[in-house]
C-alpha cells in the first residue's frame, strides 16, 4: 500500500523509475524505496531490483526518519502510563485502533475502549472494529449515542460535529466513572490541527485528551507503526462517520444516511476502497481514489452502478472529476 507525499517534511519524496508520481511505502523494517534526484539518478535498496546501487546518505535519511518515529512512540506510552488509566473513544478506525493497542499495551486492564453505536455508524464499521478489540484483548463496552436526537445535529450547521462529539465524550466520561478510569482520550492526530475539527471544542471543554495529537504523531507515523504492531488497520481508508456526506444546511434522516451508507457498501462489494458517496438529495456524487478512478470507467459497470444507486433512491448519479479527498463538504468553508 502506497500513500503519496509531495514536498513532505515527514518523508523523503519518492519517485518510479518509469512514473512521475511521489510514492511512499509505510514499512519501518525493510527500505523499500524507490529515489528520483534532482542528477536524474535512480537508487534503490540491493535486493529489492537488483541492478540499481544504494546510496548510503539516503539510508541516514531513512533512519533518521525512523527514529523520529520511535522518539514519537516513546513519547506516546510515556504519556500513556503517566495518565495511569484511560477510557479510548474507539471506533475501530485507523487512530483509535492503534491508540487502544498502545493504551492496553502500557496499562493492562487500566485501558478500555468505549463504542457508540449510531444510524452514523455504518454496521460494517462496528463489526471490525469489535473484531480488531477482541485480537488486541482490551474490555470493550458498547453504548447508544444516536446524534439525529441532538437539538441542532440534523440540521447539520457548520459545526455538527461539536454536537456529535459533545455527547460522545460525556457517554465516555459516564463509563470512565462508573469503570474507575481517570481520563477519557480521543483519535486525534497531529494532522488534525490542520483541518477544520470542530470536534476538537467538545474535547477541550470537556478535557479529553489527545494522546495521539501530545507526541505529535502524524496520520502516517500511525500507519508506519500499525504496520509494525501488526495492526490490519494499518492501510485500512480513512473513515468519518455518515453525517460526514451532506452539504452543511441540508437536512440529515436516518433514511438518508441509510441510503449513504447502502451505496457506499455497494461499491466496496464492487473491490472499490477509497471511496464516498456524497448526498446531495436527488443526486449522488461519487468519490473514488486516484488509482480506482480509471478501472470504475467501464461502461458497463457504471451502467450497473448507476442502476442499483437509483434503486437505492437516487435520481441522478454523477462522477466528481476531483475524486476522493476527505473533507471535501468543508470546500465551502474556505471559498
Amino acid at each position: 500500500m502506497y500513500r503519496r507525499y509531495i514536498n513532505s517534511p515527514k518523508a523523503i519524496v519518492l519517485f518510479n523509475k518509469n512514473e512521475s508520481k511521489a510514492r511512499f511505502e509505510c514499512d519501518i523494517d525493510i527500505i523499500h524505496w524507490v529515489i528520483y534526484n534532482k542528477s536524474i539518478k535512480y537508487i534503490k535498496h540491493i535486493g529489492i531490483i537488483s541492478d540499481w546501487v544504494i546510496d548510503e546518505s539516503l539510508l541516514d535519511k531513512y533512519k533518521e526518519m525512523v527514529n523520529v518515529v520511535e522518539q514519537k512512540f516513546n513519547v506516546l506510552k510515556e504519556y500513556l502510563k503517566s495518565l495511569g488509566s484511560v477510557a479510548v473513544a474507539y471506533s475501530g478506525g485507523v487512530d483509535s485502533t492503534f491508540l487502544i493497542k498502545v493504551a492496553y499495551d502500557v496499562l493492562g486492564d487500566k485501558a478500555i475502549a468505549v463504542t457508540a453505536r449510531s444510524s452514523t455508524y455504518p454496521e460494517r464499521e462496528f463489526n471490525e472494529a469489535v473484531a480488531y478489540i477482541k485480537n488486541i484483548g482490551a474490555q470493550h463496552i458498547v453504548i447508544t449515542s444516536e446524534e439525529l436526537d441532538i437539538e441542532g445535529f440534523s440540521s447539520n450547521p457548520t459545526n455538527r460535529c461539536y454536537y456529535c462529539k459533545k455527547e460522545l465524550f460525556e457517554k465516555v466520561g459516564e463509563v470512565a466513572r462508573e469503570k474507575g478510569i481517570q481520563y477519557v482520550a480521543d483519535g486525534s492526530n497531529y494532522d488534525d490541527l490542520n483541518d477544520y475539527r470542530p470536534g476538537m471544542q467538545a474535547a477541550k471543554e470537556l478535557q479529553v485528551v489527545s494522546p495521539l495529537k501530545y507526541a505529535e504523531l502524524t496520520k502516517e507515523d500511525i500507519r508506519i507503526l500499525s504496520k509494525k504492531l501488526g495492526l490490519p488497520t494499518w492501510d485500512k481508508p480513512a473513515f468519518a462517520c455518515l453525517s460526514s456526506r451532506f452539504p452543511y444546511g441540508h437536512q440529515i434522516t436516518r433514511e438518508k444516511l441509510f441510503m449513504v451508507e447502502q451505496a457506499e457498501e455497494y461499491l466496496m462489494s464492487l473491490g472499490f476502497r477509497h471511496l464516498r458517496i456524497r448526498h446531495h438529495e436527488e443526486t449522488a456524487r461519487i468519490e473514488l481514489g486516484e488509482k480506482e478512478f480509471e478501472s470504475f470507467l467501464d461502461k458497463e459497470l457504471m451502467r450497473k452502478v448507476v442502476k442499483k444507486l437509483k434503486n437505492i433512491g437516487f435520481t441522478y448519479v454523477c462522477l466528481d472529476l476531483e475524486g476522493y479527498r476527505t473533507g471535501s463538504m468543508n470546500e465551502v468553508l474556505k471559498s
